[in-house]
């Protein structure tokens, strides 16, 4: 596996690729007790500074043990095309009602009765501070096929990257 760090715009275009094309990840809260809360939520965007904002409820364990200890840790797995990111930053409160308007959608609207103007709505905006990746340089059938001539020729494969991210 080759290591390639990414930094600046290019660190920010990694993280926003990346995040925004899993979408779905763990993020871990409460990181100053055994057990972390973990809670699988959905990307809204990763904006041009490389914050990674949520929508949740203030009625959340989330929000809750955010509101205590900032700290987070966002664990990202697209297991079919063999991307994986971690990111470790603080999270911040966000009442943006321009925001949750550009957010919202139907699937949001199922969690909220009260709609975009429900009161317990907020945004959870994450500012990275450490950002680590691992990913393929090809596509996942190249991949595949790469792995195969590996495992035939015994030569060794370097078709996977990995490094850190620094916005």
């Amino acid at each position: 596996m080759s290591k390639e760090n990414v930094s600046n715009e290019e660190g920010i275009e990694k993280l926003k690729k990346l995040a925004e094309g899993i979408d779905v990840c763990m993020l871990c809260t409460g990181l100053d007790e055994q057990p972390i809360e973990v809670t699988p939520m959905s990307v809204q965007e990763v904006d041009d500074s490389g914050h990674i904002w949520f929508l949740a409820s203030k009625e959340s364990d989330k929000y809750v043990n955010i509101k205590r200890t900032n700290s987070v840790q966002l664990l990202f797995a697209d297991n079919s095309n063999y991307h994986y990111l971690s990111v470790y930053g603080e999270a911040n409160f966000s009442e943006d009602q321009e925001r949750i308007d550009q957010y919202w959608n139907k699937m949001i609207e199922a969690w909220f009765e009260k709609g975009r103007e429900d009161p317990n709505i907020v945004l959870i905006r994450v500012k990275p501070f450490d950002c680590y990746y691992w990913d393929t340089k090809n596509n996942k059938m190249i991949s595949i096929l790469k792995m195969a001539y590996s495992a035939i020729s015994g030569s060794k494969m370097d078709e996977g990257r990995e490094g850190k991210i620094e916005i």
